[in-house]
């Protein structure tokens, strides 16, 4: 499934990796949301899965000064913008969400802060790859979800052409985030609705 999965992701961001920053801004919406929840400690070891071109992790960068970042993604094509974008102010590698050693990876074997991006609703197991999120958080540590919402506030035909848009593109959202995240053992969750259920954010805290 990784090499499948990580080939199909190639194939669709191979050309669109140029363009994905310039274009996703209008509708990848409550990303900001999420970095502005973050409040990482000085000295914080923030881990991004799914880091894609960057984008969140430069952000961070500018909105956090002096932490120690990190990305993980499955395409490789991907991986070659975030390099360029980043250069040595992140320690960038493949991998796949589902199923990674940090330790191996980075030298660093959990993350104060790990941020799950617009990503949830592309990986196929999804559940999985929150819960291989939490394994690596460190005590006290937060991991923050943003993605698709439910639509539950806009109009069906928007609910309902926005799904078949976004299924070209083999995304998914997940309505029933809130319900995976209720049976995460150790942990305490904070779900939030965002732009009328076009975006949803949550926040998984690790219990020490």
């Amino acid at each position: 499934m990784t090499d499948t999965h990580g080939a199909l992701m190639d194939q669709v961001y191979r050309r669109q990796r140029l363009v994905y920053d310039a274009t996703r801004k209008y509708y990848l919406l409550g990303r900001d949301h999420a970095l502005r929840q973050l409040q990482p400690a000085e000295n914080a070891h923030v881990l991004e899965i799914a880091c894609g071109t960057g984008r969140n992790l430069d952000q961070i960068d500018m909105r956090y000064p002096e932490r120690s970042l990190y990305g993980l993604d499955i395409s490789s094509e991907m991986l070659i913008s975030a390099n360029a974008k980043l250069g040595d102010r992140a320690k960038l590698a493949l991998g796949d969400a589902c199923d990674f050693d940090p330790a191996d990876l980075f030298g660093q074997a959990t993350f104060d802060r790990i941020v799950m991006s617009y990503c949830v609703s592309m990986i196929p197991a999804w559940q999985n790859a929150i819960a291989e999120a939490v394994t690596h958080l460190a005590p006290d540590g937060e991991l923050h979800i943003v993605d698709f919402g439910d639509q539950a506030g806009m109009p069906r035909w928007f609910d309902r052409r926005l799904r078949g848009w976004l299924a070209r593109f083999h995304v998914k959202p997940r309505d029933d985030l809130p319900a995976a995240l209720g049976l995460l053992p150790e942990v305490e969750t904070h779900h939030q609705p965002l732009l009328r259920g076009y975006a949803q954010y949550a926040r998984v805290s690790r219990i020490s």
